[in-house]
């Protein structure tokens, strides 16, 4: 039997004040009394996913998809119930973003087949912000399962948003779930929707919370859902600490299991801080191991279901076994001279009654978005592992479309905007919202050319491998660890007293990926236009367009 500390009235708050009252009745409870039976072993079975971004149909090729997930979590619950186990079923956040048909509902289809599948607990991920907090706090409302975060808080009371954590009564073991989330957050959110918000350094939020629970409601495990990503060795490079620093920074074996997300990858070790890079689906995985705490991620889009079976005896926890079990995913091979994808694993049946649900959810988003809008002319590339680290042809298309929407004279484009590429052929508005799912607002300021250099100078000088690299358009520089040099504006050199328009978008304007925020400019203007739409309009006015028209020609210059 789980048992639950809040009332279902406040999965129906909408206020930041009526969350932060009932925050403060969570720590109220009577301590509790040991109830399992020393020398007696008892089985545990831990099931997770993460960074599930609006994946809840299958893709093209039949891989991964909400129904599949369903019969095979449901299966290995009676494998569990039949030996006399329990199971917890965990997600580590990010529901949101990423494909269009969930976007264009607000997740609701992720949310309600998440309630079905059964899910225990959610971490708070980055990504559920990308939306108002009106949108955010109707996901809770449709959420039967806590999403936890115990290091969000409200600016104005101080008090907590999000419930901290959830004990569970698991075969007489209580366990604390404890949630956290990046305080990148704060950067990479949309400032336009979390000025209200505080994201406090979780690692610190961990060890109050984890010393309190032990005085309050002494569990015999406590394990956290995190979104804070996994790097190696604690190298977490411009990001913020992840969950290796987070178990480092606590006493030893304080927690039992981090059930992570954020970084997106299978979490498997080849040896002690030494990631296992050639993991493929279908192999052993070890998850990794610090300070005695188990560290687990299942890569992204409910590609695998993560299981980690345990033994609890006399107080102590100990993993039995782990596997990444893949979701239908499939490889390529060669059958008869011809490339083919095959199953990687037994094909897993989707649940019937989950499919009838989520159906009508896939039909009225592929009505809305299965229209051609434009033909595309050669490959336009958006792959995160390009454009965040190169100017690429799709880059500058995005920020020329901006440019001549608001008739500026050169356009900055966050790379992190860019979330996927468009494919030579037809094009539909689909393919556009799979690039800019976001749905940022294209806003220009008007600055001096001395004032421009100042921007370009914390802009352009943003680092490779992360979302802040930003692309151009309309622009020539070179750029090095001082700052900008050579800059031309529409070809001719810039001067200091003219004043120039370049666009930006709401997000990167409102500070975001930590670019100076512009917003209070006396130059600054708010267009109202979405950038998706701004692209899809281009799209349609230079149908059929010619990728190579777009192709960068060493107009910056990294040294």
């Amino acid at each position: 039997m789980r048992l639950s500390l809040i009332s279902n009235n406040w999965l129906h708050s909408k206020t930041f004040l009526s969350a932060a009252l009932l925050v403060s009745l969570w720590g109220c409870a009577t301590t509790p009394q040991q109830q399992w039976h020393q020398d007696e072993t008892y089985h545990l079975t831990v099931l997770h996913t993460n960074d599930h971004h609006g994946r809840f149909w299958k893709n093209k090729y039949d891989e991964y998809g909400m129904s599949a997930r369903k019969t095979l979590i449901d299966e290995i619950r009676q494998e569990v119930a039949a030996e006399g186990g329990s199971v917890l079923l965990f997600s580590g956040g990010d529901i949101n973003t990423g494909v269009p048909e969930s976007d264009l509902q607000d997740a609701e289809p992720d949310f309600k087949g998440m309630n079905i599948i059964g899910y225990d607990a959610m971490a708070v991920g980055n990504h559920e912000f990308d939306n108002p907090l009106e949108v955010l706090f109707k996901q809770r409302q449709w959420a039967n399962f806590p999403m936890l975060s115990a290091n969000i808080y409200d600016k104005t009371t101080g008090k907590r948003l999000f419930r901290p954590y959830k004990i569970f009564d698991e075969q007489g073991i209580r366990i604390a779930v404890i949630g956290l989330t990046t305080e990148d957050t704060a950067k990479i959110g949309n400032p336009e929707y979390i000025g209200h918000v505080e994201f406090r350094d979780p690692k610190a939020e961990a060890k109050k919370l984890i010393a309190e629970l032990k005085k309050s409601e002494q569990p015999d495990l406590i394990f956290a859902v995190t979104h804070m990503g996994h790097y190696v060795n604690g190298q977490h490079g411009i990001n913020a600490p992840g969950d290796v620093a987070l178990a480092r920074y606590l006493e030893p074996g304080s927690l039992d299991m981090i059930v992570g997300g954020h970084s997106q990858e299978p979490v498997c070790m080849e040896a002690p801080n030494v990631a296992d890079t050639h993991f493929q689906p279908g192999d052993d995985c070890q998850p990794d191991k610090q300070n005695g705490t188990y560290i687990v991620q299942a890569h992204e889009w409910g590609k695998y279901v993560g299981r980690a079976d345990y033994e609890f005896r006399n107080g102590q926890l100990k993993m039995t076994s782990y596997e990444l079990i893949p979701i239908n995913l499939k490889k390529k091979v060669e059958i008869n001279g011809k490339k083919q994808r095959v199953l990687v694993s037994e094909k897993i049946p989707e649940n019937a009654a989950l499919l009838k649900f989520l159906a009508p959810y896939e039909e009225k988003g592929q009505a809305q978005l299965g229209q051609k809008i434009a033909t595309v002319q050669g490959r336009l590339e958006g792959d995160r592992n390009v454009v965040r680290f190169q100017q690429t042809n799709l880059g500058r298309l995005i920020a020329t479309a901006h440019k001549e929407k608001a008739k500026a004279d050169f356009a900055v484009m966050n790379s992190g905007g860019v979330r996927d590429s468009i494919e030579s052929g037809d094009v539909t508005y689909k393919d556009v919202l799979k690039v800019q799912p976001f749905a940022n607002i294209l806003t220009y300021v008007d600055m001096s050319g001395a004032e421009v250099i100042q921007y370009l100078n914390q802009v352009a000088t943003k680092p490779v491998d992360s979302g802040a690299y930003a692309q151009f358009a309309g622009i020539s520089m070179t750029v090095s660890a001082s700052g900008v040099a050579d800059v031309k504006i529409g070809g001719e050199p810039i001067r200091m007293e003219q004043t120039y328009r370049f666009t930006i978008p709401s997000y990167n304007a409102a500070g975001g990926d930590g670019y100076p925020k512009l917003t209070d400019h006396t130059g600054f203007v708010n267009t109202g236009f979405v950038d998706a739409d701004v692209l899809k309009e281009y799209l349609q006015a230079h149908s059929p367009v010619d990728t190579s028209l777009y192709q960068p020609k060493g107009e910056i210059i990294y040294k």
